[in-house]
């Protein structure tokens, strides 16, 4: 059995919270990593991205800004731990008693999962992920998402929103909630019930700030009534309503065979 990294925690009061959250099913773990394991991760992620050499993923567009990086090789070694825990079997029976979701797997390849990274005016449009895994083909049901930054300001935004979901046009209809970006905060939310969230608003940082998270994902079968979507997709803000280019973006962002040509720069 994989020693447990993270602090105790109520199941039974988490699994309750979890099935009452709007707009869709979810649940704030704070204090998430325990403070040993805490440390280590805090300093090795702050300095990670320091040489410009280690292979990483940046999106930069009108729609999403940031950096990431799911490659076990380039992960410092006490990271490396952590996301291995997070994908053992000893995780994986603590989340499916929270969310109640028998038959979840675990993606040990993080498709779209690792470290991620806004840096000044880094942003993440309101979208709903992609619901079946192109290479798995197995369905996304669970995002784990832990905030990294510490000393984080809150007038610095960073701000998570979930939103309703407009049925008739398959959009986000009004913001429900915002969780705070608050340092070893975790959120663990259901992707599969029209899941709108994102980070719509630029984060504005000092020099030398990021905000810093760490992102996994479970999957299972897919259900009968999975989408087929195999691509994120997003949703123009206010300003961006009207705008032919954005809205061509977003189309060819939400596309799998086109999908790489438009958000990746490296």
């Amino acid at each position: 059995m994989v020693k447990s990294l993270i602090s105790k925690f109520n199941i039974q009061k988490l699994k309750k919270k979890y099935k009452n959250a709007e707009p869709f099913d979810h649940v704030i773990l704070d204090n998430f990593w325990n403070k040993k394991t805490l440390n280590f991760l805090e300093k090795e992620i702050k300095n990670f991205n320091k040489d410009k050499k280690i292979g990483v993923t940046i999106y930069d567009n009108e729609i999403e800004k940031k950096i990431t990086c799911n490659d076990y090789d380039k992960f410092p070694s006490n990271v490396y731990q952590a996301f291995t825990f997070l994908n053992s079997l000893t995780f994986l029976n603590f989340v499916k008693k929270i969310t109640g979701i028998k038959n979840l797997i675990v993606d040990i390849g993080l498709h779209g999962g690792g470290i991620h990274i806004h840096p000044n005016k880094g942003k993440l449009n309101i979208h709903k992920d992609y619901s079946i895994h192109p290479k798995l083909k197995k369905e996304r049901r669970l995002n784990l998402i832990v905030y990294m930054t510490k000393n984080w300001k809150e007038s610095w935004g960073g701000d998570l929103e979930l939103w309703s979901h407009n049925k008739f046009q398959n959009k986000p209809l009004n913001l429900i909630k915002k969780i705070k970006n608050k340092f070893n905060r975790a959120i663990l939310f259901d992707t599969s019930q029209n899941s709108w969230h994102g980070l719509p608003t630029p984060v504005r940082l000092p020099k030398g700030v990021k905000r810093q998270s760490m992102a996994v994902y479970y999957l299972s079968e897919p259900r009968n009534k999975a989408d087929n979507r195999q691509r994120a997709l997003f949703a123009p803000t206010k300003k961006q309503e009207k705008n032919k280019r954005i809205l061509n973006l977003i189309t060819k962002r939400s596309n799998l065979k086109s999908s790489t040509k438009v958000y990746r720069t490296k």
